[in-house]
């Protein structure tokens, strides 16, 4: 049944769109009005997503295209990559799919990022719309027009810019998500509350419980709350030039641990809450933050049920992945920082710091996701 949206709007100029946030949203001719006019659609999902929600999504898109195409990829981060997105641009090319046609990525971060690429590229730019059916694709990928695919010496390091024309967030997808997915999304969630609003911190902490048994409610407020944190920062840096590179709290160590370990045995949300628990012993080492508030983000990420304990690949194996991060800047490495409530910097940090963070955090039995 669907539910009145909640919408929060991203100020891009000419490229501006909305996120509808709600339950019942696939089914509602309204989430799919004015959307750029088309012959015909394309759905790009997964191999998991798609039995559950492919036909769904075409029947409300028949209402509006003569012909909806769907292309199956398999599912895995371990498929972000050349011969995956082949694929896409195999079945666009077979449909005879012209430059109006628009892709609709139905699935996680990496169907949104896949196919937010392939939109970026077929004829040098088709229309796509973000139809994100997990909890850290609702709060994060899904928003921003970040599209990249994996490469084996890096993570997201060959991509474009490519804003959607609406994101599609029904929060009633979220029920079928399997609880270790659901757990890494919160660490998405949590990151906005440290980097940007120490209010919506403290509301999480009360929450976290409400949002581990995905409270309705509580869900649309903080699926609401990290979209409306990104938009603003979008808004104000839509291609990562200064403030946008903050979004990145965790993700230094995160791409380090998914490089090194082998896409897909860590998930994305497992990395980043890794991370996060990581990057904040450097602010603390750094002198940014007191050991008491670093405690409390730490202890927020190990209550959500997100590991806290890096795998053991060694320092120089960490440094040398951790060099090769966007953000570094000739060979040195660069982290988001915390550096007060609701703040946060991107710094550079040698390798002795590095190494005392991962000491802190030294790998144990309990490290390894199941």
């Amino acid at each position: 049944m669907s539910t009145a949206a909640a919408v929060v709007g991203v100020d891009l100029g000419r490229r501006s769109y909305d996120i509808r946030i709600g339950a019942g949203l696939f089914d509602a001719a309204e989430s799919y009005a004015s959307l750029p006019a088309a012959d015909a659609c394309v759905i790009v999902t997964n191999d998991t997503v798609g039995p559950l929600y492919a036909d769904r999504l075409a029947a409300a898109l028949a209402e509006g295209y003569r012909d909806v195409h769907v292309v199956q990829l398999p599912d895995g981060e371990a498929f972000k990559d050349w011969t995956t997105l082949q694929s896409i641009f195999d079945a666009l090319l077979a449909a005879r799919c012209d430059r109006s046609t628009t892709l609709y990525a139905l699935g996680g971060g990496v169907v949104g990022d896949m196919a937010g690429f392939a939109a970026a590229c077929y004829m040098r730019g088709v229309p796509y719309v973000q139809v994100p059916t997990t909890l850290l694709a609702q709060v994060d990928s899904a928003v921003g027009g970040k599209t990249a695919i994996n490469h084996p010496l890096g993570k997201n390091m060959i991509g474009a810019f490519h804003q959607p024309c609406r994101v599609i967030a029904d929060t009633g997808t979220l029920d079928s998500l399997p609880q270790r997915e659901w757990i890494a999304g919160l660490a998405e969630v949590i990151k906005y509350g440290a980097i940007a609003d120490d209010e919506f911190l403290g509301w999480l902490e009360l929450n976290l419980a409400r949002l581990l048994a995905r409270d309705p409610a509580a869900v649309v407020r903080a699926v609401q709350r990290a979209c409306e944190i990104k938009a603003d920062i979008v808004r104000s840096d839509e291609r990562e030039q200064g403030v946008r590179a903050t979004l990145n709290f965790g993700h230094t160590f995160a791409h380090a641990i998914e490089t090194g370990t082998g896409y897909g045995r860590w998930l994305h949300g497992e990395a980043v809450g890794c991370g996060m628990a990581l990057a904040t012993e450097l602010s603390v080492l750094s002198g940014l933050i007191d050991r008491s508030r670093g405690e409390r983000i730490v202890a927020m990420v190990g209550a959500a049920g997100l590991p806290l304990r890096a795998p053991p690949m060694g320092l120089a194996r960490y440094v040398e992945l951790m060099r090769s991060d966007k953000k570094a800047i000739a060979g040195h490495m660069q982290f988001v920082l915390l550096n007060g409530p609701g703040q946060a910097v991107v710094r550079p940090v040698d390798s002795e710091q590095v190494g005392r963070a991962l000491a802190r955090f030294k790998d144990g039995p309990e490290s390894r996701p199941a």
